[in-house]
């Protein structure tokens, strides 16, 4: 049984090969680009928008809504890193429906290199709001004692967020090719409609711990500028 699409070859010269991974990676990146852009050509400030539009904008601002729930931060610097994740990893989980597709999120590299950009964006956003001093200066924080801890904690974390998304996708696919093999009418329909709304709380889940985790590295700043005040 084929569990991840890095196992399907697709066009292999000599050492060169391309699978299902980076294929459909693709294709979901050149979905979204296309989509975003028959969205986006004709948008509208009247009574009168476009249903697609009004599913953009319902889309946004319950994205704007999470991240101002989880950072107590105004949601517009985070929001199109955030918001990519989601709808990366949300549409590569729900094209599962289609016959002979794989989600790239089944495969440990997709995860890994989704956790890699958290793990990257976080000192980013970190440096941007408390200086490149005062993000550094917590990882030495109670003690600089807690450095290497801070830093391990830091890298496993980022493992974990790959390895959870991966698990979770990976054992879906073989729950339903099992099920398939087993009893190939009832239970798979049943078994698909689980995996998409599975698809759909892993996006969310990873969506929501990488602003957790970025909100951690950036709220210090905001918390001592409250502590001073406004006429501080």
């Amino acid at each position: 049984m084929t569990i991840s699409p890095d196992q399907i070859i697709l066009w292999q010269w000599g050492p060169l090969h391309i699978n299902a991974t980076l294929a459909y990676t693709w294709l979901i990146m050149l979905l979204l680009t296309g989509g975003a852009w028959l969205i986006t050509r004709r948008l509208s400030t009247g009574p009168r928008l476009s249903r697609w539009q009004n599913l953009l904008e319902v889309l946004v601002t319950g994205l704007k809504d999470q991240i101002r729930d989880v950072s107590r931060q105004e949601p517009g610097q985070y929001l199109p890193f955030v918001g990519t994740l989601f709808i990366l990893i949300a549409t590569a989980n729900l094209l599962s429906v289609v016959p002979g597709y794989m989600p790239p999120t089944g495969s440990l590299s997709t995860t890994m290199a989704l956790a890699l950009c958290v793990l990257i964006a976080v000192p980013l956003y970190g440096v941007l709001h408390r200086g490149p001093a005062g993000y550094l200066r917590r990882y030495v924080q109670p003690t600089p004692l807690m450095l290497p801890f801070n830093l391990i904690g830091e890298l496993s974390r980022t493992v974990a967020l790959a390895v959870r998304l991966y698990g979770n996708i990976m054992s879906g696919t073989v729950i339903v090719g099992i099920l398939i093999s087993l009893t190939p009418l009832l239970f798979p329909i049943v078994m698909q409609l689980l995996g998409l709304l599975t698809g759909m709380i892993q996006a969310y889940i990873f969506a929501v711990l990488a602003m957790v985790y970025i909100a951690s590295a950036s709220s210090a700043q905001h918390e001592h500028d409250d502590e001073r005040g406004p006429g501080g």
